[in-house]
């Protein structure tokens, strides 16, 4: 193992906690930015899956920020030397609600720190576990696994891999127009600055992508908004999904759901305008 192996797996174990309330107005604002009829949320209303996204926040100083609009390397996460970052998937626990008006806290722990080698160079995997508890409570009302992905930059020779179809007969679809202000308004709430979601020239000129990228966290939350839509009174005990393939704001793309045999499963997907899978999900339910 190298001398760099070994630094970043010196990060391996670190922990941060973050304290919070989980205030109404960023419930309202993404309510608001996925389309729906405006319910003020009151004290004691229930969050989504995946909503305390709207909490803990990256409150890093401007002067902290590096390149990339991420806070620069070497803080919480392990100071790994590729530019390219991308968020790969979560595995998620939904043990107990979370409210609106709960005293909160995060803690966050680098689980585990893994390279490889890539048909387009290095690959630094960083995986990070979250537990969310509420009001003082000893056990945690939600466990997620946040794994984060490094990539060497894009080269002029780069081959991506093939694409994989997505799966036909959803029953539940939705179309999605990934404007620009969805994403700023995304970014805005979840204090993302990754410049590969709103700056054009960078995502294009630097990083080599032809558009800007639609957040996977985004993706995600409108997958279990297609829950939300089609089955609302689905009570999710857990939730999983992986990035396959970017999706751009060029075009619009297809959120979809369907409801397995056993009555608990709904496997869920994201695919872009030509047919192939971008994120592939599964829910389970309680």
């Amino acid at each position: 193992m190298s001398a760099a192996s070994n630094d970043l797996q010196a990060w391996v174990g670190r922990s941060e906690s973050v304290r919070d309330r989980i205030g109404a107005t960023p419930v309202n604002a993404l309510n608001a930015t996925l389309d729906h009829k405006p319910v003020p949320a009151a004290d004691g209303t229930e969050l989504p899956p995946l909503w305390h996204w709207l909490y803990f926040l990256p409150l890093h100083r401007q002067s902290d920020i590096g390149a990339d609009g991420h806070a620069k390397r070497g803080g919480f996460m392990p100071p790994v030397p590729l530019p390219r970052r991308m968020w790969a998937g979560s595995q998620f626990e939904f043990r107990s609600p979370v409210r609106v008006g709960d005293a909160v806290e995060r803690t966050s722990t680098i689980a585990d720190v893994t390279q490889k080698d890539g048909r387009t160079g290095k690959l630094v995997f960083v995986k990070v576990r979250h537990e969310v508890r509420c009001n003082g409570a000893a056990e945690p009302a939600i466990v997620e696994f946040h794994d984060i992905v490094y990539r060497e930059p894009k080269r002029a020779d780069d081959v991506d891999p093939p694409p994989q179809p997505a799966p036909t007969g959803a029953a539940w679809q939705r179309e999605i127009v990934p404007d620009d202000v969805l994403l700023f308004r995304y970014s805005a709430l979840t204090f993302n600055g990754h410049r590969i979601h709103y700056d054009r020239k960078y995502v294009t000129e630097v990083e080599g992508y032809p558009g800007l990228i639609v957040h996977g966290p985004l993706i995600a939350t409108l997958l279990m908004d297609l829950v939300r839509r089609n089955a609302p009174e689905a009570d999710v005990a857990s939730f999983s999904f992986r990035a396959v393939r970017p999706t751009f704001d060029l075009h619009a793309f297809r959120v979809n759901g369907q409801l397995q045999p056993d009555g608990k499963t709904i496997k869920l997907w994201a695919q872009d305008h030509e047919g192939w899978l971008t994120m592939d999900a599964v829910a389970t339910l309680r």
